[in-house]
């Protein structure tokens, strides 16, 4: 792809994420709808621009998967679920395109309709939508999915659910939402919760179910086999209801997704390189650069692709658990900051090729400034100067090491921050002043020997301050069980964000998920201005306070330096088969969840 494309939609992204609609209500049920402004196709859209609507159907993917699973159902709390699951099974109301910032096209539902102020949303089911056993979805399934995922499912779906004041069957195929408070994401969240069979959950418990029930959607893909902790297969429903919709067509083109479980991250590379796996995303440069030279790929049998992104870079790295005294201090986290010696570890790993996160929300044009905080982000901080941790209205960047293995000026750096909040050096050993040492555990999933790696060079870092870090790492189904009860001082963290920050925030770091077993706060932060830059980001009259609070969020969050920050990707990385094929148009989005292998098809031509 060439310059000129990337920047055409940089600027499209950038004009849809900052045009805010007026609130007014749609004039009548219409086949889309946008957060922002109005969808970018129009009503008689033939396919999605990044699908191929001529493509071929056959074929499988393969891709390999670092863990296990103990659970088949996506939608509860209990149990570990391959992570594909939920974008391969299931279906809802409406369809969110990859191509633009926020953005959904009718899916079950052939039309929508927004009342005024966006307080209430009305769909209309299309007729020819069926479940995979073939039975009808219908307003009852609806209704009985939202109040079932709201009350007894995952907790991600209880927020929603909270600010429902009703739901009802209006008429033939029609249901309508109404809201009880002021929200405009929600009729946006509305159109993307999954819709299930209620007949099948008759006399089931739905929030223990497992490995014993599969749950029927009308999705084009079934789960057709699987054996616990080694593999799914999933093959594509032959009678698909919705294969010809504009939102589907050219998509779902592979007959099987398989994919295969594996102990460590040296066994799935193995598999890909033997050729049992045909698909492998790469996130290591350097090892995309000098160990991908097998057989397969010199004879051309594999084909490398580098695949370009402009969502923003999100959050990866290593979370501290403000829940835990070790890391209720910002001082103590601002010192694990310094200890971490990025450039040291971004050389011995990457070759120095990987560029670090600064931000949540940098390579977009929602993110913070590194400097002083000006206009309407300033006027958005100030009421809660006094709370803020130093850097956040002042202006704060990520510590820059020297490069060398003993980083001396930051090690230096993290002591000083290490004695302000009363750990000092006694006789080798960091202590307070009770004589009581400093160490923490950090949690790792087996497997994980990147993250590994990067933690035994921390580890050693932290030697040098006198403070003992262990390092214990447990199974996937174990490591979920602990995360979900925030059992934890220290652990990998991963957060994608789009270019439209909505309600999920408040599941990542708002105050009601910091106690909330299984939500996504992981760094247990209970902020009043984080809440309010939601609060603002989802009630904002115009453009300009949208992108502040937004700006405002993100300055809060980095300063609050609740996560060490690791590598950013701004492009994926993915080796396969040359019989594996993707349109040449890539998303706004670029490789995420919708993509691969939703708009990838197998020719062997």
């Amino acid at each position: 792809m060439g310059t000129q494309f990337f920047g055409r939609i940089a600027a499209a992204a950038i004009g849809a994420a900052m045009a805010l609609v007026a609130a007014t209500a749609q004039a009548e049920p219409t086949y889309g709808i946008a957060m922002y402004g109005q969808p970018a196709l129009p009503p008689d859209f033939v396919a999605l621009p990044y699908a191929n609507p001529d493509a071929p159907k056959g074929g499988k993917i393969v891709t390999a998967e670092v863990g296990s699973f103990d659970s088949l159902n996506p939608y509860i709390l209990k149990g570990s679920v391959p992570w594909q699951l939920t974008y391969l099974i299931s279906e809802s109301l409406m369809g969110r395109t990859l191509d633009e910032p926020f953005t959904e096209y009718g899916l079950l539902a052939e039309s929508v309709e927004v009342g005024p102020n966006r307080h209430w949303v009305e769909y209309t089911l299309n007729p020819a939508a069926k479940f995979s056993d073939g039975n009808p979805v219908t307003v009852d399934d609806v209704i009985w999915s939202f109040k079932t995922l709201g009350t007894q499912g995952h907790p991600r779906y209880a927020g929603f659910w909270s600010k429902v004041a009703s739901i009802e069957q209006t008429g033939p195929g029609k249901v309508r939402i109404t809201f009880n408070t002021e929200d405009r994401e929600l009729v946006m969240l509305a159109g993307l919760r999954p819709i299930l069979e209620k007949a099948q959950w008759e006399g089931k418990d739905f929030a223990e179910s497992g490995l014993d029930v599969i749950p029927i959607t009308s999705g084009p893909y079934v789960i057709d086999s699987f054996e616990a902790g080694r593999y799914v297969s999933l093959k594509r429903n032959p009678n698909y209801w919705g294969a010809n919709i504009p939102f589907r067509r050219g998509t779902e083109n592979l007959d099987e997704v398989r994919l295969e479980f594996f102990g460590d991250e040296t066994a799935a590379f193995e598999a890909f390189k033997t050729g049992l796996v045909n698909s492998n995303r790469e996130f290591n440069v350097a090892r995309w650069d000098s160990q991908y030279d097998f057989p397969a790929v010199q004879s051309g049998d594999i084909v490398k692709s580098v695949l370009p992104n402009q969502r923003p870079s999100g959050m990866t790295g290593f979370v501290m658990n403000t829940r835990r005294p070790q890391f209720a201090d910002w001082r103590v986290r601002d010192a694990m900051m310094y200890a971490f010696n990025f450039e040291f570890i971004n050389e011995a790993l990457t070759g120095g090729a990987q560029p670090r996160i600064t931000s949540y929300y940098s390579n977009s044009p929602l993110g913070m400034s590194h400097d002083a905080a000006t206009g309407k982000v300033l006027d958005l901080l100030k009421p809660f100067a006094a709370d803020l941790i130093p850097g956040t209205i002042e202006g704060y960047s990520l510590p820059v090491g020297d490069g060398t293995e003993r980083n001396r000026a930051n090690i230096g750096k993290a002591l000083d921050e290490m004695a302000a909040a009363g750990w000092t050096v006694q006789n080798g050993v960091m202590k307070n002043a009770a004589g009581e040492p400093f160490t923490f555990d950090i949690l790792l999933t087996s497997g994980s020997s990147e993250n590994k790696s990067i933690i035994d060079m921390f580890v050693q870092s932290l030697a040098r301050m006198g403070i003992t870090a262990t390092v214990t790492t447990v199974d996937s189904a174990q490591y979920k069980e602990r995360t979900d009860k925030f059992d934890y001082d220290m652990t990998y963290f991963r957060r994608g964000l789009s270019l439209s920050p909505g309600n999920e925030q408040y599941a990542y770091w708002g105050m009601e998920a910091a106690d909330t077993p299984g939500s996504r706060n992981m760094m247990g932060v209970k902020s009043p201005a984080i809440d309010a830059m939601i609060d603002h980001l989802l009630t904002s009259a115009d453009q300009t306070d949208f992108v502040a609070a937004v700006k405002a969020l993100d300055r809060i969050l980095t300063a609050g330096r609740y996560v060490i920050p690791i590598y950013q990707w701004n492009i994926s990385r993915i080796a396969h088969s040359k019989n594996l094929h993707y349109p040449e148009h890539l998303p706004l989005f670029g490789d995420w969840p919708g993509w691969q292998p939703d708009v990838w098809w197998w020719s062997e031509s």
